[in-house]
């Protein structure tokens, strides 16, 4: 209670106020031991398992040898504000860390699980693997920053030579176990303590610092980038997640302990910097900590302890991400990696990923890469970002965390991270977005799969549902008039419709809404109806389809039909089949009268018995000057053009010669008007409507005009006279050939 007083004694945002609250909350959730390494369940602690990792990966090389460069160029005013917009970067992604992982229950792997669980395998193994790669390359770096602290010391040494001791001791160390690592950091973390205090308390000799720098070295932003890297390794922790006892509640306390412990070292050694030398010794010094602690041992020690504990920290962290990705098949010989000791130790993770290591080192070509590791960090913490944002901006009830934080948190973080890449190095940026993309289209092809949900369905959804209410404040145009067919099927299992056909006609931006009425046997239609529709699926067509519970087939189509007339994807047209016989012409004329009364475009095929649709290129649509019924019939047409590659024939018939010029005159300005390929033809025939049906061009299908009273059987012996499949179309009035 007295904490909580003293908060709100601060005049401090409500909003800020409301996550310091949380964060005390969770503190006083007993978690946070200082006196245990390991809990009685053989588990990692809050303080062993996440803010050990965390402060000692964050406390590394660069806060001693680069951090009076940033203070001597920047100011200590800018200096200041280089940490806080770092920090700020650190801050918003432990902040929505925590938030997740109050969420989900986070499996090994720390921020792959987390984005996994999120948006799915391939997202978090696309940002999962480079991660990886990150955090082993980041150990051969820290192993070389090492090396030339020791040469500090021993400058007679040979640097390949200590390299590789100190990666077996690393790789010993690591091998032993995760329990045996941090204990060592324990150790390491008393001896940078003792090095910070050794600069901290260096004796005056400035009384007024330099404020604003000149910035003489290089600019705002390019100082900002070269410290930058110095506030990663937040994710030392979350990367033991399968170690920790509860990481639900330890990774937000200890992050959020880390960010927060380091920040104010960060500015208290900027001020120290400030006073204590001046800029140029700063800017020319890169020993300068060393030169004016109060014993310069100390803080080369330190030095040696921040960049051991670094690698050290990588090397533990980085095979459990690879054993993380290896569980979830998302990996080559993910069954190897995959594998763990009977005290949860990744072994076979671990020595692959030490001998990646040591041929890195070898080659000695990884401090080109450096820009490239701080590229799939950055790209790492705005993924979590974005997480968050995703989830909270869907509103959806699973999302319900116990560290609740404001919307703008996950934002600005995404947001910095990305703009952080691109002011760092936006050449490797591009190549790290490249390298996420293809790896995530690898992944996709693989078929991953888990056992549990994620948000990608419902993220889609809610989009779309976004989409739906804009558009719903827009009437329905013609111009935008795609091909949506609504297609009764009585019986899935004996239906007799062209799956090719309906492709033809839909692909690529259409889509199909399939029902069927029963009233037994419902599970085992759903089944039929999906496995008759498989092959469109696979086409990439949209397909959605229902069974309908009822008695009467009419009836239930009549009520499906009323039924989509209210929804914002709602189909445009009613595609029917003809049969041979005149069983189901009485089903067919209820259907087209209704669809009359609900605008709904018509459509019916009757496929010739053998030709079906012949070599699948021409198309005749038979037109009259006098009819409004062909707007519908030249877009079904066009359809079938693009997809089969074919060509239009407009075809018409005249009683003489005038009306044939007349015809002539008519199909030729609408050819212009619809703006037709230029390879259409026309033909207008003298005599009878039956006469012409022998004298058409040669067609795979004929399209004809569907009148209110238009005799069935008539129909039927049009098929025969044509001697190919026919569709006859009947305009709703929606559709516009001329938009």
């Amino acid at each position: 209670m007295l904490i909580k007083i003293t908060i709100n004694n601060f005049n401090l945002p409500n909003i800020l106020r409301q996550i310091l609250i949380q964060y005390i909350a969770l503190m006083k959730s007993k978690l946070f031991h200082l006196d245990l390494l390991k809990t009685k369940t053989g588990k990692l602690s809050t303080f062993g398992g996440v803010f050990t990792p965390d402060v000692l990966t964050i406390l590394g090389v660069i806060m001693y040898l680069r951090l009076g460069w940033v203070v001597g160029n920047a100011g200590l005013a800018g200096a200041i504000l280089i940490i806080l917009l770092a920090k700020t970067i650190t801050i918003c992604t432990g902040l929505s860390m925590a938030s997740i992982t109050t969420n989900i229950k986070i499996g090994a792997g720390g921020a792959y699980s987390i984005i996994s669980k999120s948006l799915g395998l391939e997202a978090g193994g696309s940002v999962g693997i480079p991660f990886y790669v990150s955090q082993s390359l980041s150990a051969a770096l820290y192993i070389a920053g090492f090396t030339e602290g020791w040469l500090l010391i021993f400058p007679h040494h040979d640097a390949l030579l200590i390299s590789v001791i100190s990666w077996l001791i690393l790789l010993t160390i690591s091998y032993i176990s995760t329990v045996f690592a941090i204990r060592i950091q324990y150790f390491i973390m008393a001896i940078i303590a003792v090095s910070v205090l050794a600069f901290v308390l260096s004796p005056v000799e400035r009384i007024a610092p330099t404020l604003i720098g000149s910035f003489e070295d290089a600019e705002f932003w390019t100082v900002f980038a070269v410290f930058f890297p110095a506030v990663t390794g937040i994710m030392a922790g979350a990367n033991l997640s399968g170690d920790l006892k509860e990481p639900r509640k330890a990774i937000p306390i200890g992050t959020l302990s880390a960010i927060g412990v380091t920040l104010i070292i960060y500015v208290v050694m900027a001020i120290t910097a400030s006073l204590i030398a001046s800029p140029d010794e700063l800017i020319n010094n890169q020993m300068v900590m060393v030169d004016k602690a109060i014993w310069g041992p100390l803080v080369i020690i330190g030095i040696l302890a921040a960049t051991f504990s670094s690698a050290l920290g990588s090397m533990v962290g980085a095979p459990r991400i690879l054993q993380a990705l290896s569980e979830h098949k998302s990996i080559p010989f993910h069954n190897f990696f995959a594998k763990k000791t009977a005290a949860n130790e990744p072994r076979n993770a671990i020595i692959f990923t030490g001998g990646f290591i040591v041929v890195t080192i070898f080659l000695g070509e990884f401090n080109s890469l450096a820009s490239l590791i701080t590229m799939f960090f950055l790209i790492t913490y705005g993924m979590l970002n974005l997480v968050v944002f995703i989830q909270q901006s869907m509103q959806i009830i699973s999302f319900r965390p116990t560290f609740k934080i404001p919307k703008f948190v996950p934002f600005l973080g995404f947001i910095g991270s990305v703009s952080i890449m691109f002011l760092i190095d936006p050449i490797f940026s591009l190549v790290a977005l490249v390298t996420i993309v293809a790896l995530y289209i690898w992944l996709t092809k693989r078929g991953l799969t888990a056992n549990w949900g994620d948000i990608r369905g419902g993220m889609f959804l809610a989009i779309a549902e976004q989409a739906s209410r804009i558009a719903a404040r827009f009437p329905r145009h013609h111009i935008a008039w795609k091909p949506d067919l609504l297609i009764p099927i009585e019986d899935p299992k004996i239906w007799a419709g062209s799956l090719l056909f309906i492709k033809n006609v839909t692909y690529p931006s259409g889509s199909i809404f399939a029902f069927s009425v029963k009233d037994s046997e419902i599970a085992e239609t759903e089944n039929s109806l999906s496995q008759l529709l498989l092959p469109l699926n696979k086409e990439g067509i949209l397909v959605n389809k229902a069974v309908l519970e009822d008695k009467d087939f009419l009836h239930g189509a009549k009520i499906v039909i009323q039924t989509l007339k209210g929804g914002a994807f709602r189909p445009n047209t009613l595609f029917l089949t003809l049969g041979n016989s005149d069983k189901g012409d009485k089903t067919i004329e209820s259907l087209v009268d209704v669809a009359n009364k609900y605008e709904l475009g018509v459509v019916v095929l009757k496929q010739h018995p053998r030709i079906a649709f012949g070599m699948q290129k021409d198309v005749n649509l038979w037109l009259r000057d006098k009819s409004p019924n062909w707007h519908l019939g030249i877009l079904i047409a066009l359809q079938l053009q693009m997809n089969w590659n074919g060509k239009i024939n407009l075809v018409s018939v005249a009683a003489d010669k005038a009306e044939e010029t007349r015809l002539y005159k008519f199909l030729n300005v609408l050819s212009d008007q619809t703006r037709l390929p230029s390879l259409t033809e026309f033909k207008v025939i003298r005599g009878s409507f039956l006469d012409a049906l022998g004298q058409a061009p040669k067609a795979d299908i004929n399209l004809f005009g569907l009148s209110d009273n238009s005799n069935f059987d008539s129909l039927r012996e049009i098929v025969e006279l044509t001697n190919s499949s026919c569709l006859f179309v009947k305009d709703s009035g929606k559709e516009s050939a001329l938009a």
